[in-house]
């Protein structure tokens, strides 16, 4: 690894140090079968020795992290050795993509709601001003996708995986929109549903327990935030014919996802343990989604840094809400999803994983504003 700013300490007592700098952390590593799973299994046996306690980190994770993912990229042999630890994500058919989420998101809903915000946005937030709250800026985020939806009253809406159903619920409530919003979530469908029926808005936003492969009807909107991720690069074409079938002549539509700038499987641990199935797409990959269907790209954005700031909110809330997520689970759990925490901090802090906002619309569709004003008014 050259030497980066952290130090590596072993059971008996041998280190290395970094080379004229202060290290940032100090890894740990608790015993010999917690070594032979970094020799073995990199990046995986990094995150399951973490988990289990086999390797800690004194200090600054995130830093450390950065550090990490810093490296310049493995030459000859450690790059084939790379490849043969990473493995290709798991299919997200139909039965595979519920199976997926549910290892995700119904862990729990009491787990989510120690560390999102009251909405339980657990996508980027939008920070146009620094020092904002988690909440201002998820507030900002749904905001800042409805104007560039130009989302009007009497708007039909459909929305590809709703999570706990903010976004829909801010589209209605605030823009007069009707929305239908498809989720393979169970907890997240059931939480969703109860509260439209609880605060009255029930007849504005429907949430559907099925996968978004099955939309129908007729809809002057289309958005997804948060769920590219787990369509998979295989099914980017089909994505675009369920768009492609449902969307009016002068309809608008949004895919907001993490992504990378060039192809990258995700990190082996994260796919296994924490998000099965998941793939960060690359623009040129995305263009599978639009091209086969003549749809018109009007406008990309890159939040990558407002991820990272996003996480870092997050992170806090996690560790503050700590002892009670370990009473919730256990100790490996609580480590886990720690160091997923960090490591995507870290990763959108070095470049490694960006936040794509793509903006499209029919190629023949002319009722478009002359300028990008209403973003930000």
């Amino acid at each position: 690894m050259g030497s980066p700013c952290f130090t590596v300490a072993l059971w008996d007592g041998f280190s290395i140090t970094p080379e004229g700098v202060a290290p940032v952390a100090t890894v740990r590593v608790h015993n010999r079968s917690a070594l032979n799973q970094l020799l073995r299994q990199g990046d995986m046996g990094f995150g399951d020795a973490f988990s289990s306690g086999g390797v800690s980190v004194e200090g600054d994770l995130v830093a450390m992290l950065v550090a990490a993912f810093s490296v310049p990229e493995p030459q000859r042999i450690a790059r084939v050795v790379k490849q043969m630890q990473q493995r290709k994500p798991r299919a997200n058919t139909h039965d595979g993509s519920r199976e997926n989420i549910h290892h995700h998101y119904d862990i729990g809903n009491d787990f989510y709601r120690l560390w999102l915000d009251k909405e339980m946005q657990y996508t980027c937030a939008y920070f146009p001003e620094a020092e904002m709250s988690i909440e201002a800026a998820q507030q900002a985020k749904m905001d800042h996708v409805c104007r560039k939806l130009q989302l009007r009253p009497g708007d039909r809406v459909a929305e590809a995986g709703c999570g706990w159903g903010g976004l829909a619920r801010h589209m209605a409530l605030n823009y007069g929109a009707t929305v239908s919003s498809w989720n393979v979530s169970a907890e997240q469908v059931q939480y969703a549903s109860e509260r439209a029926k609880a605060e009255g808005y029930s007849d504005r936003v429907t949430y559907v327990l099925d996968d978004y492969r099955n939309i129908t009807g007729e809809y002057d909107v289309f958005v997804s935030v948060g769920m590219l991720e787990h369509v998979g690069r295989d099914n980017y074409a089909e994505l675009g014919s369920v768009v492609d079938r449902g969307l009016t002549q002068d309809g608008r539509a949004l895919v907001h996802t993490i992504g990378r700038n060039r192809p990258r499987l995700m990190n082996a641990w994260i796919e296994k343990r924490i998000f099965p199935g998941a793939y960060p797409p690359t623009l040129k990959e995305m263009m599978d989604i639009f091209e086969p269907h003549r749809f018109s790209v009007l406008d990309v954005e890159n939040l990558r840094l407002h991820y990272a700031q996003t996480l870092a909110h997050w992170l806090a809330r996690y560790d503050a809400a700590r002892d009670q997520i370990r009473d919730q689970f256990d100790d490996d759990f609580t480590r886990a999803w720690r160091l997923y925490l960090a490591g995507s901090q870290a990763a959108f802090l070095v470049g490694g994983l960006q936040l794509f906002q793509v903006l499209f619309t029919r190629e023949r569709n002319n009722n478009l504003p002359s300028s990008r004003q209403h973003l930000y008014r």
